[in-house]
């Protein structure tokens, strides 16, 4: 049995209201057999036509015409009618009946998205939940963030202090070394007697004879105790404070270039960022 959304047609509840009545049948529902209107339809029309009480005419005979094309028509082709509006019926039946099925699916899944639903609320409570978890954790981090990144950049700091410091102490040995070796050998160029002192050193260690002092080497000793001597009595720091004012200039600006917590005074000493 098929299921449509569609109302009841009148006729339907009609007959579901009316009470059925038994028929007994037979000739004007008394039982009699039907072939009792034949003597009965010819003594009925023995009186009439005899007191012309019904005369017969020509339009008694159009209606047996009529009668006789109905009854032709009934028997002839009434079947071929009826199934040409039945087949029309079914048709227009079965056409509602798809218009329904697919309007019955549609309301399933319907249904079926409603039914799932039913768990958005609590889904939504869960997200919310979890963001506020999500941003209690953010902030524990983000309270922790500046000292991890402070400890970064004073870190940063010191190695490029210290790449810096390890710069100027080359520098210096070599304009020093290069100062010596200058100074040292303009010395003995310029002195006969060391330059004879500085080749006997030299046969007496090609032959492996005993050296006892290297003239060379103490020439280049004695070059560094003087230029130590010369640079603790000139007392001239000018080149020492040159240097820390570059380094202070040099790290502010990459403070300042990162975006560091923290600034250097004229004297090196720290100081937090405004």
């Amino acid at each position: 049995m098929s299921f449509h959304a569609s109302v009841r047609s009148e006729e339907e509840a009609k007959a579901d209201a009316t009470v059925s009545v038994e028929s007994k049948g037979g000739l004007f529902g008394t039982g009699l057999s039907n072939w009792f209107a034949l003597p009965i339809g010819i003594t009925a029309a023995v009186p009439l036509v005899k007191f012309d009480w019904y005369v017969i005419n020509e339009e008694t005979q159009l209606l047996a015409v009529f009668l006789a094309f109905c009854v032709t028509v009934y028997t002839q082709g009434g079947d071929a009618i009826y199934k040409a509006l039945d087949q029309k019926a079914v048709d227009l039946l079965k056409e509602h009946n798809e218009a329904e099925e697919k309007v019955i699916q549609a309301l399933e899944q319907k249904l079926v998205f409603l039914k799932a639903n039913q768990n958005m609320v609590n889904d939504f409570e869960a997200i919310n939940e979890i963001r506020a978890e999500t941003y209690a954790k953010l902030n524990a981090a983000g309270a922790i963030k500046p000292q991890h990144d402070f400890k970064a950049q004073v870190v940063r700091m010191l190695n490029m202090i210290a790449q810096e410091e390890a710069s100027h102490t080359d520098k210096v040995k070599t304009a020093l070394m290069a100062e010596a070796t200058a100074t040292v050998t303009e010395k003995f160029t310029s002195d006969k007697a060391l330059k004879k002192a500085a080749l006997d050193a030299a046969i007496a260690k090609i032959k492996g004879e005993k050296v006892g002092v290297d003239p060379i080497q103490a020439a280049f000793v004695q070059f560094f105790k003087d230029k130590a001597a010369a640079v603790k009595a000139s007392g001239d720091d000018s080149e020492e404070k040159a240097q820390r004012e570059a380094m202070i200039a040099k790290m502010n600006s990459v403070a300042k270039n990162e975006g560091f917590y923290f600034r250097f005074d004229s004297k090196g000493n720290p100081s937090l960022a405004v």
